[in-house]
């Protein structure tokens, strides 16, 4: 039966012994009787049945939200949980004390509407949307809306930033000015000599390496491909020979133990992973633009040029690539390119990589013969000319 509370009419149905009392969010009689019936048949066929998933449903958002992650501790890993955390907090914001029930497509259109405007990209806009979808998922309520939820279309063309020559040697030769950035200069120095993501070396142990050997295996990584073992050049050995040193001064070191390992107030645990390394990373970033600053304002000694422009543009070209601030993650795709660029085959940048998609690997072959086509042509010298332009192409040259 339906019945009138208000202006809004709600169903109170018994399915299989089970009673159903839900609000139907209208206030048109005749489509409440719809509704009715169309929710008596949804239960009939086990979508919503759970009486549990329904009064999940009927939580404000902020109160779902925490039972949610609350529930999800035992099934998935740290990192996941910390990303959903982060994932809900605009959406924490956004619908408040909203009952999980009373979302509508509508309504998640408006809150996408609003997150554009922050300028985030559109895959963390559907990450967002998606952790929203577990929880209705999980509340019985998505099926509802689900055909009018449109996802953001998102940008797959671009791999990443890759830093000129000058550039990177300026972020290094910063990074290596203060010690309170030795150990994301060491992570930089790792990522940009091995291709591993920052997850591959937060989660790397000491019993990973093998510094005589020179190799290093991941075993925690974001696919299982990304699982390998990968040879290391003289900078990634002396990079890990610096946090060995430190390791072991600060009585760790062990097999077990993390090479990054956790930090908070000063107190080092080297049984935990570090978490994060972002705000040293962005001071490292910001001192290095500053420097690169410099370089081109010294250089702007032609006629006409103005140093503090040259500074503004140098600084904003280090840190922004079409709006995106330069990525820790971006030293992987740095190393990538270079190795398609000195000739290395799609077979060793994926063993060296790990997982890439047909993209990705459409992408690095790009690189490769642009950067062959590239040396080509610094061996043209004039030696011939060309057929003129108005010449057909098969006729005699000589008469």
């Amino acid at each position: 039966m339906v019945y009138k509370r208000g202006l809004h009419w709600h169903m109170d149905s018994t399915v299989n012994g089970v009673r159903y009392r839900e609000a139907l969010d209208t206030t048109d009689r005749r489509e409440a009787a719809a509704l009715e019936k169309k929710r008596v048949g949804e239960i009939q066929q086990g979508k919503g049945a759970s009486k549990a998933g329904r009064e999940f449903a009927r939580l404000p958002f902020t109160a779902a939200a925490d039972l949610f992650l609350e529930e999800r501790k035992p099934h998935v890993a740290d990192r996941t949980l910390q990303l959903e955390r982060n994932l809900l907090s605009p959406l924490r914001k956004f619908f408040g004390g909203r009952l999980l029930l009373r979302i509508r497509a509508e309504d998640i259109a408006g809150y996408q509407r609003s997150r554009r405007l922050t300028g985030i990209s559109g895959r963390t806009l559907n990450m967002e949307i998606s952790v929203l979808r577990r929880m209705m998922k999980r509340g019985k309520v998505w099926s509802v809306i689900a055909e009018d939820v449109k996802l953001d279309r998102e940008n797959t063309g671009t791999i990443g930033r890759v830093l000129t020559a000058e550039d990177k040697k300026t972020l290094f030769e910063t990074a290596a000015t203060k010690d309170e950035w030795m150990v994301v200069y060491c992570a930089a120095v790792l990522a940009v000599s091995t291709t591993c993501r920052g997850i591959e070396l937060k989660h790397l142990r000491w019993g990973d390496v093998d510094l005589y050997a020179r190799s290093m295996s991941i075993r925690r990584s974001k696919t299982q491909a990304g699982h390998r073992t990968i040879p290391l050049n003289a900078d990634a050995v002396a990079a890990l020979a610096r946090l060995r040193e430190q390791a072991e001064f600060l009585g760790f070191g062990a097999a077990a133990h993390y090479v990054f390992p956790s930090c908070e107030r000063r107190r080092f645990d080297p049984t935990r992973p570090q978490k994060t390394w972002r705000t040293a990373w962005r001071s490292l970033v910001e001192a290095a633009a500053n420097r690169a600053g410099e370089k081109a304002a010294a250089n702007a000694v032609k006629p006409g040029a103005d140093p503090e422009e040259a500074r503004a543009l140098a600084r904003e070209s280090f840190v922004y690539r079409n709006g995106a601030r330069l990525r820790f993650h971006d030293l992987r795709h740095q190393a990538i390119t270079e190795l398609a660029e000195n000739g290395a085959s799609d077979a060793t940048l994926m063993a060296l990589a790990g997982h890439m998609s047909r993209e990705m690997i459409e992408h690095y072959s790009h690189v490769r013969m642009t950067a062959k086509r590239e040396a080509l042509e610094g061996l043209s010298s004039g030696l011939i000319t060309g057929p003129q332009s108005d010449q057909k192409p098969g006729s005699d040259a000589v008469q």
